[in-house]
């Protein structure tokens, strides 16, 4: 026989994951967020700069047209859009290929210092966002170790932002336009996945004390009700 209880936890832990998934894009998000960059690296290197630019704003129209026709969201696919559109703006002012990854560097960078900002004004991010997106209220915030999970999670989001700026930034740098290409792929979803798995901790931990929590609290408010139920009934008998 197994937990009713037990099976309804660990549903909402899979849920909780599978809602994280889909928030970054799912499975397909890696693939459709690599294919601009890899055509944007194919085609300059074959055709030059100003292909690999409209080669790669194509295929970001491409993708846009492909959710659209699968019914799947379309937000992951205009804000994709705008980034390859950004870079290929800087890359065509710049007149170089690396320029087309300078803006995610220096995106990098300002993501990782909001996201260390957010910890320091004890309001992580990945605490923040989640319950956000989810409309559970800032209950997490006010139980201190929900938010310290929370503080972790978000330290290791911007670890992750740090580490994309320090490797890809020395790249830029030295003028390898195939490595940043390959850095950023390696660097993007991947490392997401392994800062995921904290911030699924981080959620699972948090669920987990507030339920306690709120059973502690129901269970006492019970027992007062009983108390003072036990207490009016003898007063008659008192008297």
């Amino acid at each position: 026989m197994t937990d009713p209880a037990s099976d309804g936890d660990e549903k909402a832990e899979d849920k909780n994951e599978a809602t994280l998934l889909e928030q970054m894009g799912g499975v397909s998000g890696l693939l459709y967020s690599s294919l601009p960059v890899v055509v944007f690296v194919l085609a300059n290197a074959f055709f030059g700069l100003q292909a690999g630019i409209w080669s790669s704003l194509a295929s970001a129209v491409a993708i846009a047209v492909l959710r659209l026709v699968r019914k799947e969201p379309l937000q992951p696919a205009i804000s994709g859009f705008f980034g390859v559109a950004i870079a290929a703006f800087i890359a065509y002012r710049t007149g170089s290929a690396k320029g087309f990854f300078l803006f995610g560097i220096w995106a990098s960078l300002v993501y990782c210092g909001v996201f260390l900002g957010s910890v320091l004004v004890r309001w992580p991010l990945a605490g923040v966002i989640w319950n956000f997106l989810n409309g559970t209220g800032s209950a997490w915030h006010k139980d201190k170790p929900s938010r310290f999970g929370y503080d972790i999670a978000t330290l290791t989001l911007a670890a992750v932002f740090a580490a994309r700026f320090v490797v890809q930034r020395w790249l830029y740098n030295a003028d390898h336009t195939g490595w940043l290409a390959f850095a950023k792929i390696a660097m993007g979803y991947p490392l997401y996945a392994l800062a995921l798995l904290v911030v699924v901790w981080a959620v699972r931990r948090s669920d987990k004390r507030l339920k306690a929590l709120e059973e502690a609290r129901e269970a006492e408010e019970t027992e007062t009700e009983a108390a003072l139920r036990v207490k009016y009934s003898q007063r008659p008998n008192e008297a």
